[in-house]
């Protein structure tokens, strides 16, 4: 519902409006539903690949290229995990679906940056804290061998 807002009472008794989500957000529950919808629906298994070459192929620069250059390596790092869309973003599960990694570009929400996250599945565990996204801005050889080896560490 575009325009929704969610009005609350403050602690001084005036009323507070704020928006609940953005079009940006909604539009992304959206692509969201219609994922698990083709899936429910599909005979056999939805062709992940081809849903993430025509949401790359839709980015604007740079995102389109660094989402190239991740799919590229998250493919020859973890070749056993299979491609699919996750709210519209590229993204790779394992075969049981658990979502391991994500790539959400710059313009999917007006950011100022593009991230690559993982998601809790992803075996990354560092004692009681450690990192679970990164912002991207321009990807060069040393992000491509950090994320390399993320990945390799998330499937381990």
């Amino acid at each position: 519902m575009p325009g929704t807002k969610n009005t609350t009472k403050a602690a001084s008794g005036r009323d507070t409006t704020s928006e609940v989500w953005t079009d940006e957000e909604k539009g992304a529950m959206q692509e969201h539903a219609r994922e698990m919808k083709a899936k429910r629906g599909a005979k056999g298994k939805p062709d992940g690949e081809a849903d993430i070459q025509a949401k790359i192929a839709e980015m604007p620069e740079p995102d389109k290229s660094m989402a190239k250059r991740i799919h590229a390596l998250v493919k020859e790092t973890a070749p056993d995990l299979t491609s699919r869309t996750w709210y519209g973003m590229p993204a790779y599960a394992r075969d049981d679906g658990k979502l391991i990694c994500f790539f959400q570009p710059a313009a999917k929400f007006k950011a100022r940056y593009a991230t690559f996250g993982f998601e809790e599945s992803a075996n990354l565990d560092e004692g009681n804290f450690w990192p679970t996204s990164f912002a991207l801005t321009k990807l060069t050889a040393t992000e491509e061998a950090k994320i390399a080896a993320l990945v390799k560490r998330a499937v381990g």
